[in-house]
């Protein structure tokens, strides 16, 4: 079996107690994004499974996209990632 050589570690362990590894992330060539993959990417970053930089280089991602992407879920978790929810979960204050 052929092990690929990687910075930092091959598999994380969740709070959950779920283990994520490499193979969990999207592929390099994803285009389309969907909720499942947005959050994929984030929990790889924020449990350390691989760095920042890393992670928008490989997926083509700006600065501001990640962080918005971590925003969402950070403000009301993964089911803001949805685009059939940005509406309700970005719509102004209703004064």
């Amino acid at each position: 079996m052929f092990l690929k050589k990687v910075d930092g570690p091959r598999a994380v362990t969740l709070p959950d107690g779920t283990i994520m590894t490499r193979a969990d992330l999207p592929p390099e060539t994803t285009k389309r994004w969907v909720a499942s993959r947005k959050a994929a990417v984030v929990r790889g970053v924020l449990y350390g499974l691989l760095p920042q930089k890393e992670a928008m280089q490989r997926y083509g991602l700006s600065e501001e996209e990640f962080r918005s992407w971590v925003a969402a879920v950070a403000d009301h978790g993964e089911e803001a990632l949805k685009t059939t929810r940005l509406k309700k979960f970005r719509a102004p204050e209703a004064k």
